[in-house]
């Protein structure tokens, strides 16, 4: 159990002490029934803290799981439709295999790719660019993107980490889900449901920006300026938080994972389904060097031709 989950249970039973302190002064039958709601509540918050732990111990341990996503955004200005993402999902290290489809991939401008597939693996993201490109490009339809070598070869230590961590972020996995989840102050069960046909509990839970943002591994690297510029920027949203809702099998996995967002402006609203844990991690493949282009060597080499 996290350090958060034992200090909400120590809350929860210190507010039963206190319950108990005050009927102290009347008989015992009403301090019994004074009693039992926050009794109730302290042990409810505790298996809902353990159940979610075992829950994020397994899912950290499986390392992989295959994935359907889908993300949709509606009142967002040009931004509003629908992208959906299936394939393999890795962590620890991070890696992903997923294809991408939805009105959101080229904002529906004429002439977008109706799907794009994505693979990364080593802090190394390629691009399937598809047939027309390729036959612009030797034949060679992956576009490789090294970011962590691009801000090596610049130097910039800042440089580097912020690249490599926008790559993390981009991974965020079921794991991490839960172990945010457990940080929620209002964690509760809401009871058991079918999920694809599986036997499910669902719990669910609400987090503030500011927390969601505490977790994300970039926003380390931001000064207290840049830090403050950001939460003032998403507070004008109307953003309050977000609500996360996660499904658990019997087995102990997460089933289904969902974060709404309400702003201003429109909702965003994702939801992403899980299976095979822990057998999915051998499909990702990168493609092979000869069907790449290195996006970090055709910026070196048009800047050579530039200079020369």
């Amino acid at each position: 159990m996290s350090m958060s989950a034992w200090k909400r249970a120590g809350v929860a039973l210190t507010a039963t002490a206190v319950v108990t302190g005050v009927a102290g002064c009347q008989d015992g039958d009403a301090r019994s029934a004074a009693e039992a709601p926050a009794k109730a509540a302290a042990q409810g918050l505790e298996d809902v803290t353990k159940a979610l732990t075992a829950a994020f111990e397994k899912t950290s341990a499986a390392r992989s799981a295959k994935v359907s996503m889908t993300m949709s955004m509606e009142g967002v200005g040009a931004q509003s439709g629908t992208v959906t993402m299936t394939g393999v999902q890795g962590w620890d290290p991070a890696a992903l295999d997923i294809t991408m489809k939805g009105s959101l991939l080229g904002g529906g401008k004429p002439g977008a790719p109706e799907q794009v597939r994505m693979v990364m693996r080593d802090n190394v993201m390629y691009m399937d660019l598809g047939a027309e490109a390729a036959a612009k490009m030797d034949g060679k339809r992956w576009m490789k993107i090294d970011m962590k070598a691009a801000a090596d070869a610049g130097g910039d230590k800042n440089l580097r980490k912020q690249m490599t961590g926008g790559l993390e972020n981009m991974n965020q996995d079921p794991a991490q889900q839960l172990a945010l989840l457990l940080d929620s102050p209002n964690l509760k069960h809401v009871g058991a449901e079918k999920v694809n046909g599986m036997e499910t509990q669902h719990y669910k839970g609400t987090l503030t920006f500011e927390q969601m943002l505490k977790a994300n591994k970039s926003s380390k690297l931001l000064s207290k300026e840049q830090y403050d510029e950001l939460v003032a920027n998403v507070r004008k949203t109307g953003l309050k938080g977000y609500d996360t809702e996660v499904w658990v099998t019997e087995d102990g996995y997460p089933a289904r994972m969902d974060v709404g967002m309400t702003m201003a402006q429109g909702t965003v609203h994702m939801r992403a389904d899980y299976t095979d844990y822990g057998a999915a991690r051998a499909a990702v493949r990168v493609p092979p060097a000869e069907d790449t282009v290195d996006l970090f060597a055709m910026l070196q080499e048009a800047g050579r031709t530039a200079e020369g």
